[in-house]
């Protein structure tokens, strides 16, 4: 049997990873075998970048954060204690921006958290919330009943869910108006 070469096969595949180590460094980026080598090499270190530029970011924000605390005379772990005891939901990112671009807006942050930490909980959290009325099965049937409905705009299958529910018989076969005088 003959010798068959992968030509075109291996030469496209050689010439992508080449593609991909382009501007790397030496032989890194002219001959196949090292150049390979090198883009799995990166193809891992991006990976695992990927994750550290998180914390990275999250770390440069919480340094925001504490630097803008300093100044307003708070710690950052008081800080942050004080915003959750006074129920304020903030995340790192926006109190970083906030620290930069608003400071006077910052500094009304760091005046509830400190309140907070006193026991001083803001007027909207410190009202208790009253529990929504709970309808009995009557009741919403009745409230149903009086609410009439302007059938003429509903579309056609939202006319044959209600008339499912009310029990009309035969309403699949019905056509618009024949629903809409049931219904009425």
């Amino acid at each position: 049997m003959t010798r068959v070469k992968g030509g075109s096969v291996s030469k496209t595949r050689r010439r992508k990873v080449l593609k991909e180590a382009k501007g790397y460094f030496g032989s890194k980026h002219r001959l196949y075998k090292t150049a390979q080598e090198q883009v799995f090499h990166s193809g891992v270190y991006a990976f695992r970048d990927r994750k550290q530029n998180k914390r990275n970011f999250r770390k440069l924000w919480i340094t925001r954060i504490n630097a803008a605390c300093r100044e307003n005379e708070i710690s950052y772990s008081k800080f942050m204690n004080g915003l959750s005891k006074a129920g304020i939901e903030i995340n790192r990112k926006m109190l970083s921006e906030m620290a930069i671009d608003n400071p006077a807006a910052f500094a009304e942050l760091v005046k509830i958290s400190k309140d907070a930490l006193n026991g001083k909980l803001p007027a909207k959290t410190s009202k208790k919330t009253e529990e929504p009325k709970k309808e009995t099965v009557s009741e919403v049937k009745t409230a149903k009943k009086e609410e009439k409905k302007d059938y003429s705009k509903m579309t056609l299958t939202e006319l044959k869910a209600i008339a499912k529910e009310q029990g009309v018989k035969g309403y699949s076969s019905m056509k618009k108006d024949e629903l809409l005088s049931n219904l009425k």
